[in-house]
């Protein structure tokens, strides 16, 4: 009997980044493997001529309808890039039964344990020490301590309550805070249920002292933190942007930050690399990392252990588990940035 045809056309993932020897081995045991191994996307020619027998199709490879009519033995598309892409024609998929999935959990604890790690430099001001120490103008003691708060019972606010929020929970729960959570697209009752209470944005602004925003980019809610949000948050407060630079209006968080009202830090930036002349760099009070807070060997592993885990579920007919679904009353929404490498 012949083995079920699987597509991998990775980019902009590395086969070697995501998929070690076992699981590669695993994936070959599943299916018939075709494979891209090239610069940008599979040849439109080569994914052509797959497509009637392919029953798996691992990347993040435009599927518009056309394509999605020739594949009519497809089961699954898994995008490795962990994004839900405007690529794909969901209702088309959804009517079909064709499970659309990310492995975007891979990334959310190496994302909450430097989240943690930012919060405690932002409380204590660890890294601006550093920086006025090096410069020779630190305050020593109490003074260089003015501004500072411990972690230990603050008061904790997150924007966005998905992946990276529920892992960060457990990391900051030692410290006692009292978390409260704004996520229109989660109930009270699931918050709740992981010991987190509801807020309005507002309430989460002006409350907490430390915010992190985890809050991926929708077409509903692109800068929607700009200059009324940013003038509700108490000012000495920490703020952490940790999820997606769409979601502020990124010169007006800069100018928040550089006029003292908060400290920040920001994993991400609305262009990246971010060029050499970003005033970013120049921003007093605003701790940089480089897009860097997921990037760990085992989190790009783990998106090869979850597509390999859900795939081997899928050609047994049985249901996905370890990725995220694609969800028919929101993915439309979906307005996440793709990595391209070239």
């Amino acid at each position: 009997m012949a083995k079920p045809l699987i597509v991998i056309d990775p980019q902009p993932r590395g086969l070697a980044e995501i998929f070690d020897a076992d699981l590669w081995r695993r994936l070959g045991d599943a299916g018939e493997l075709i494979v891209y191994e090239g610069p940008g996307r599979m040849p439109a020619e080569t994914l052509e001529a797959a497509l009637p027998e392919a029953e798996l199709l691992i990347g993040q490879t435009d599927m518009p309808t056309a394509r999605l009519d020739r594949a009519a033995k497809l089961r699954a598309i898994i995008n490795v890039e962990t994004n839900f892409l405007q690529n794909v024609d969901y209702d088309t998929c959804f009517r079909r039964g064709i499970h659309v999935l990310a492995p975007s959990s891979a990334f959310a604890r190496p994302v909450a344990e430097m989240t943690l790690g930012l919060a405690i430099d932002l409380c204590r001001g660890i890294t601006g020490a550093d920086r006025a120490m090096r410069r020779g103008d630190e305050k020593w003691l109490l003074d260089g301590a003015a501004s500072c708060f411990s972690l230990y019972g603050a008061r904790v606010g997150l924007i966005g309550f998905g992946d990276l929020a529920r892992a960060f929970l457990p990391l900051v729960r030692p410290f006692g805070c009292t978390v409260k959570a704004f996520d229109p697209w989660v109930s009270a009752h699931v918050m709740e249920g992981l010991g987190v209470e509801a807020a309005t944005l507002d309430a989460i602004l002006s409350q907490s002292q430390v915010i992190v925003v985890f809050a991926a980019v929708t077409s509903e809610n692109q800068g929607f933190l700009g200059k009324r949000e940013f003038d509700l948050v108490t000012p000495g407060s920490v703020f952490l942007l940790m999820s997606r630079a769409g979601v502020v209006d990124f010169p007006e968080f800069l100018r928040v930050v550089e006029s003292g009202r908060l400290r920040a830090a920001t994993d991400v930036f609305p262009v990246e690399p971010a060029p050499a002349g970003d005033p970013a760099r120049k921003v007093e009070g605003l701790v940089l990392s480089p897009h860097r807070a997921g990037a760990m060997t085992d989190s790009l592993l783990e998106i090869g252990r979850q597509t390999v885990a859900d795939a081997e579920l899928i050609l047994r007919g049985l249901p996905p588990l370890s990725c995220r679904r694609a969800q028919r009353e929101t993915v439309a929404l979906s307005r996440s940035k793709p990595i391209e490498r070239t």
